[in-house]
């Protein structure tokens, strides 16, 4: 008996790391191409004005350091509720860099580029 849910929990744990490793490399084939499109050519820049009509939970855009983030995938998952609302469609570098967030979203970030900021 015990042997059998020891089997179960090993398949349903082993079931858990191949579902988020599929995820995980599935997001890594993506910005692999991105990469590689990028290095064709030019990122995208954008203006101000440009970014600031992106201010909806639809479509939110924000600017972390001149760069342009398209974050609208991620905000109903973001931990802080709609905090990532307040400044969409506008500089939102103050409230990145602040002490809720872990270490990992610097990593995170950088699946949500889509352009320089213009100046």
């Amino acid at each position: 008996m015990i042997a059998v849910i020891g089997l179960l929990l090993g398949f349903l744990i082993s079931a858990l790391f191949l579902i988020q490793g599929k995820r995980r490399s599935n997001g890594g084939e993506e910005k692999k191409q991105s990469s590689n499109e990028s290095e064709k050519s030019k990122p995208k820049s954008y203006s101000k004005s440009e970014v600031a009509v992106h201010n909806k939970r639809e479509d939110c855009w924000i600017i972390i350091k001149d760069k342009v983030y398209d974050v609208t995938s991620y905000v109903e998952e973001h931990p802080g509720g709609d905090a990532i609302l307040d400044h969409a469609g506008d500089d939102s570098t103050d409230g990145f860099f602040g002490p809720q967030h872990a270490t990992r979203v610097f990593d995170m970030i950088e699946d949500f580029y889509i352009g320089q900021l213009r100046e």
